[in-house]
């Protein structure tokens, strides 16, 4: 299980600031956790090292676009890494989009794809104390899972998918337009280059059910309003064995009866007499 951080949270910003603002906050958090100010703290040196990462891909604005877009995902995929066997960065991330836009007329050359399963959104509300310590708590949700009976193949048990004989099992059939030849799906299995003459009951060929699942969220300490929690694979499973997709937790603060938070600072309001406000005196608030 995944968890990670969104990087206008660790830079401690707005998703909308700008480049100085930024800029700005990157330059205060780095001196305030730069490891040598704190002998070599290992606590400060990942942090450090997190914020350094998400600055990094802030401030160049195509980075920044495709991670406001796509989240960790594409980010992770090589937009941060200088890429690497000679491709551009994030030429495999941005491959997959193009493909997947326009793969029905060009072919592609990739060969046949399977159809990960969708990505799920979850909206969870935490106290400003679990905001501040850090919580681990569960959640139940609703989501289609692989199918026990035919193990994600939507063939029923002892049964096996045979080969299509219209694309011959590419999934996608050629056909001649005037000097162009045109790639499309294939009409008879709809891609998957497979028929299921006997389909699994239980799923009725889909090779996923429906299922209520439990599931272990842990949230670190010192996250804000918005911050976004990835559980990869957790998300809806993808049809006849295809991978799953992934759950993206987002979290929400409840209001406190005492205190309220801008960024890093927390404000109180309390009613003082007369006498406190004119001699000075102490008051005491309890979390």
């Amino acid at each position: 299980m995944t968890t990670e951080v969104d990087f206008y949270s660790l830079l401690e910003v707005e998703r909308t600031a700008d480049d100085a603002t930024i800029k700005s906050a990157f330059r205060k958090l780095a001196i305030k956790y730069h490891p040598d100010k704190h002998g070599g703290c290992k606590e400060h040196e990942a942090k450090f090292k997190a914020i350094n990462e998400a600055y990094d891909c802030l401030k160049d604005p195509q980075k920044r676009a495709a991670y406001d877009r796509y989240g960790h995902d594409v980010y992770r995929n090589g937009m941060g890494s200088g890429g690497g066997g000679g491709q551009a960065p994030g030429f495999d991330a941005f491959s997959d989009i193009f493909e997947s836009m326009f793969g029905e007329f060009m072919g592609g050359g990739r060969g046949q794809r399977q159809a990960r399963g969708a990505d799920l959104r979850y909206d969870m509300e935490i106290t400003l104390e679990d905001a501040f310590d850090g919580v681990e708590t569960q959640i139940t949700i609703d989501v289609s899972n692989i199918c026990s009976p035919c193990a994600g193949t939507g063939a029923a048990p002892g049964t096996m998918a045979k080969g299509c004989a219209t694309c011959r099992g590419h999934g996608k059939v050629r056909a001649q337009q005037g000097f162009f030849v045109v790639e499309r799906t294939c009409p008879t299995c709809h891609g998957a280059g497979q028929i299921i003459t006997d389909p699994c009951r239980e799923c009725r060929g889909e090779g996923r059910v429906d299922k209520t699942v439990t599931l272990d969220v842990n949230v670190p300490p010192g996250v804000d309003e918005g911050t976004r929690i990835r559980l990869q694979g957790k998300g809806e499973a993808g049809a006849r064995g295809a991978p799953p997709g992934d759950l993206y937790i987002f979290l929400h603060v409840k209001p406190h009866a005492i205190f309220e938070r801008e960024g890093t600072t927390l404000f109180a309001r309390t009613p003082i007499s007369f006498t406190t406000a004119a001699l000075t005196g102490a008051i005491s608030a309890q979390r």
